[in-house]
């Protein structure tokens, strides 16, 4: 007696399907461009570069591998060009989005009060005096009525993430404060420019600028004007 035939096994196959067309809906079939992140992640799966070359590379760029930091915020990309040297061997860089926001990251050897503004005067200027000095969990915030920042101290070093406050409110300038960490050997190879295009990245000091307040250039003249 012959036994009646099995139905055809479909349900691999429609699972299969449908699983792909739900990649496909979600990714926008292919047509979105990939994050700093997902490039990061992309990259941790290359063999690591060369250590050597990095340190070489970070010393071109006047500063040192362990002082460069990263950190991810959503809709804010790393603005390759802002990437340069701070102080003396400190590091900056700046995360921007489609619309113009900016949070700005910067690593610099600095003295604790610049840190912890509960302990001591905020810093601040006549014109746009702190107005929220506060401890958030391992970090200080602070806020003038135009800017805020988080700092955290790290051995000699002070980690700040900074923004203008109608550009980056508080809960995107804290989460990118928290995700703000020391660069690991493929983050390095991301943001550090190649050797021979990271001299001169040292911010120009302007010489009509004086130390404190709001920045207007020094226009004074001498007698003979």
């Amino acid at each position: 007696m012959t036994s009646p035939a099995s139905p055809p096994r479909l349900r691999p196959v429609l699972t299969a399907l449908a699983l792909t067309l739900t990649l496909a809906a979600a990714t926008g079939c292919g047509t979105e461009v990939a994050s700093d992140a997902e490039a990061a992640r992309s990259a941790s799966a290359a063999p690591a570069p060369d250590r050597a070359e990095l340190e070489a590379r970070a010393r071109a760029a006047q500063t040192v591998a362990e002082h460069v930091w990263v950190t991810e915020a959503p809709g804010y990309t790393l603005a390759r060009q802002s990437v340069g040297v701070v102080g003396d061997d400190g590091f900056g860089s700046v995360y921007t989005t489609s619309e113009g926001g900016q949070i700005q990251l910067r690593v610099e050897r600095l003295p604790h009060a610049d840190a912890d503004c509960t302990d001591g005067p905020a810093a601040g200027s006549a014109q746009d005096p702190v107005v929220t000095c506060e401890r958030d969990g391992e970090q200080w915030y602070r806020a003038t009525e135009s800017g805020h920042a988080y700092a955290q101290e790290q051995g000699d070093l002070v980690v700040t993430v900074s923004g203008a406050r109608e550009e980056v409110d508080r809960a995107a300038l804290r989460a990118a404060a928290l995700a703000a960490h020391r660069a690991d050997d493929h983050e390095l190879d991301q943001v550090l420019p190649p050797a021979d295009e990271a001299a001169g990245r040292q911010p120009v000091e302007r010489g009509d600028l004086p130390p404190e307040g709001d920045g207007a250039p020094n226009n004074d003249v001498g007698t003979s004007g």
